[in-house]
């Protein structure tokens, strides 16, 4: 635009700049899950309630749940980094590169650092809504359900329990399973899940037509590790130089040992098919976790931001 006309148009200069404003403010980032996963709903005290069920593995799948790593932190820049990690499907990730020369350089501040980025894990399977207070319309409804380690553990729990009083269940049953029931609490700061407990094993219905339509609105799970979802290589450590403001070509890491995901005492439910294993660097591998347990949900705010 020439000089005199950015003086003639300088009056709807502004009325532009706030339809713009407004297009950028009400950008919606496109989620091909949207609709398919559930969230437990937080009163304002931080506490929820909810049953739900978890379910088998979807027709033509052979785990009831899938695993995936991802990273979110914030760097120096102000932007937010959160991305599911590449060592997921078996393949070199740019943070956890980055993280190992952190850890390797000796220096403690380094190490901190690379606490602060390491990767968290999430897993995910299907759940039958069985009763969610906070939204009714849910109830009866197949979704996706994302969860973390506390919830996990007492899924290992009722497949092997400690004690020999107690029988082995299958919580992925139709028919022996046991209904979940999901407690909420909020303490220091973070949603805490120790309340939730399984009910007595259970059918989810007498009627073997209802549970095969249950069964048929199950989601696919091995979509969500699928290789063509996820960044590539280039793209994150494109975005991670970014959040960080880095300039240089980090140097390559020492490997630690195979970080492997052991599923031997897990029971039936979740033996059938191998884990992958998963080769990480010293810091993901040894530092103490700084990750959430459960679903990190404080982060989920600031995913538009992660997406510039």
């Amino acid at each position: 635009m020439s000089f005199d006309a950015l003086k003639k148009n300088r009056s709807s200069s502004l009325s532009k700049l706030n339809s713009q404003l407004e297009k950028i403010s009400t950008k919606s980032y496109a989620d091909p899950n949207e609709g398919k996963m559930w969230k437990p709903t937080r009163d304002k005290a931080g506490n929820g309630f909810a049953i739900i069920r978890f379910l088998p593995a979807p027709q033509g799948e052979e785990m009831p749940f899938v695993r995936i790593w991802d990273h979110g932190f914030q760097g120096p820049t102000g932007q937010w980094y959160i991305e599911n990690s590449l060592t997921t499907i078996n393949q070199d990730d740019p943070v956890t590169e980055y993280n190992g020369k952190l850890w390797n350089s000796g220096v403690e501040s380094d190490k901190d650092l690379a606490r602060k980025q390491k990767r968290r894990l999430k897993y995910v399977a299907n759940i039958l809504v069985v009763k969610d207070g906070a939204n009714p319309e849910n109830d009866g409804k197949v979704f996706m359900y994302q969860f973390g380690k506390k919830i996990f553990d007492k899924l290992n729990d009722l497949m092997n329990p400690q004690f020999e009083d107690e029988s082995p269940v299958n919580p992925f049953d139709l028919w022996e399973g046991a209904n979940f029931r999901l407690k909420i609490r909020k303490f220091e700061g973070y949603p805490n899940y120790d309340k939730s407990e399984f009910d007595s094993p259970s059918a989810i219905s007498e009627d073997d037509a209802e549970l095969e339509k249950i069964y048929n609105q199950e989601h696919s799970l091995q979509e969500l590790i699928d290789p063509k979802n996820f960044k590539s290589y280039a793209e994150l450590k494109a975005k991670l130089y970014r959040v960080l403001a880095l300039d240089e070509e980090p140097s390559a890491p020492t490997k630690a040992e195979d970080d492997e995901f052991d599923l031997s005492n897990m029971g039936n439910a979740a033996t059938a098919a191998p884990q992958p294993t998963l080769q990480e660097a010293a810091p993901e591998a040894t530092s103490t976790s700084l990750s959430m347990d459960d679903d990190d949900d404080d982060l989920s705010i600031f995913k538009e931001l992660a997406n510039g």
